[in-house]
């Protein structure tokens, strides 16, 4: 895409996955596969890039907006039936490709000199989260439901999900991390995952507003007080729990926690890939000592390349959203059985396969300052 787009018009080309337009002084990016709940494939991911660096440079555009179409979400993630095809059938090498420029992208949307608004409306999974809560104005309704579920299918979360859950009060990023857990908008609020909370009913008006109106005069308008934090009032065992030095000890105090919900949260990780948790709680204890989000998508694109050669991609992927039987047999079976030297694996250095965004290739410009 070159130039600046008519006003109030979409950018002509034959893949409609992504519509972009502009409307007065804001620039649009709409996800348009509502029927795969806006699932991100390779090509959505460059079209969005193509367009943030021409929106960049041009001096009409003063804001950039990414919804979703359809009334199901944002994004539910990743088109990850075709990353279990490349790991099962292929050589990874798709898989790869894509992650280098997705991973350029969620770096690129944190770094971008414009206000980046995410309307965080619906579900927004995985890949959702990473091109929305990167953004410098992130907004969430009462119909939000924010995951980063990766472990339930037995992968770790990426998109610059470890370093915005290590970023998180206390321990709530770890319990978010290794449950998969969804949550609403007050507690993507509490976990610094949004920034405003507004009526889903609002958000038309609110979008048609940045044509011709600031984003702070727009939010001043629109945004309301969020409800309350459900997290918030489970802290406590939280905190105490997911403190612990392994996902083993983690386990046995959500077991001998006095709150029934604890014990039910044991369960569930109980049930996750044996190897993606492991794995998943080193990446999030690395993460808050790398500090940068360049840093710990470079990490995460190691730890990523090295699931596609693990079984429990692959099978997860399997029992969970093709064949739906929700058995999956992982490989280690059960916590004790995955050793240190299989987690350290997924952060073998790799080389001239690097992705590098901590070299210096996160983009330019300087990062908007959050509204």
């Amino acid at each position: 895409m070159t130039g600046t787009e008519t006003p109030g018009t979409e950018t002509p080309g034959a893949d409609e996955s992504v519509l972009l337009r502009t409307e007065g002084r804001a620039g649009h990016i709409v996800l348009n596969r509502p029927r795969a709940l806006n699932a991100l494939n390779h090509g959505m991911v460059r079209r969005i890039g193509d367009a943030l660096t021409a929106w960049e440079h041009d001096p009409a555009v003063e804001t950039v907006v990414i919804t979703g179409a359809g009334e199901r979400g944002l994004c539910a993630g990743g088109d990850i039936r075709v990353v279990h095809d490349d790991a099962r059938d292929g050589d990874g090498s798709a898989s790869a490709a894509f992650w280098r420029d997705e991973y350029h992208l969620n770096a690129r949307i944190a770094r971008y000199p414009k206000p980046y608004v995410a309307v965080m409306d619906g579900i927004v999974m995985g890949g959702g989260v990473g091109v929305s809560a990167h953004g410098s104005v992130r907004i969430v309704t009462e119909r939000s439901r924010v995951a980063m579920p990766e472990t339930g299918i037995g992968f770790v979360p990426d998109v610059g999900g470890t370093h915005l859950l290590a970023l998180a009060p206390g321990d709530l990023g770890t319990h978010l991390a290794l449950t998969g857990a969804s949550i609403g908008a007050g507690d993507a609020l509490l976990c610094g995952l949004a920034d405003w909370y507004m009526p889903s009913s609002a958000l038309r008006r609110f979008v048609a507003d940045l044509a011709d109106r600031p984003v702070t005069d727009a939010l001043a308008e629109h945004t309301r007080p969020a409800p309350p934090a459900e997290l918030a009032e489970r802290r406590e065992w939280i905190d105490a729990c997911y403190g612990a030095g392994t996902v083993e000890e983690i386990v046995r105090l959500l077991l001998a926690a006095d709150d029934p919900t604890a014990k039910e949260t044991a369960e569930i990780l109980l049930g996750n890939s044996p190897t993606a948790l492991k794995v998943t709680l080193a990446a999030l204890r690395r993460a808050r000592r790398l500090g940068s989000l360049e840093r710990v998508l470079d990490q995460e694109y190691r730890v990523s390349c090295a699931a596609l050669t693990a079984p429990d991609l692959v099978e997860g992927v399997r029992a969970q959203i093709i064949d739906k039987d929700r058995a999956p047999h992982w490989s280690p079976a059960t916590l004790a059985e995955v050793t240190d030297a299989d987690v350290e694996r997924f952060f073998t250095p790799l080389g001239e396969r690097e992705l590098g965004l901590s070299g210096g290739e996160s983009g330019s410009g300087t990062e908007a300052v959050r509204d």
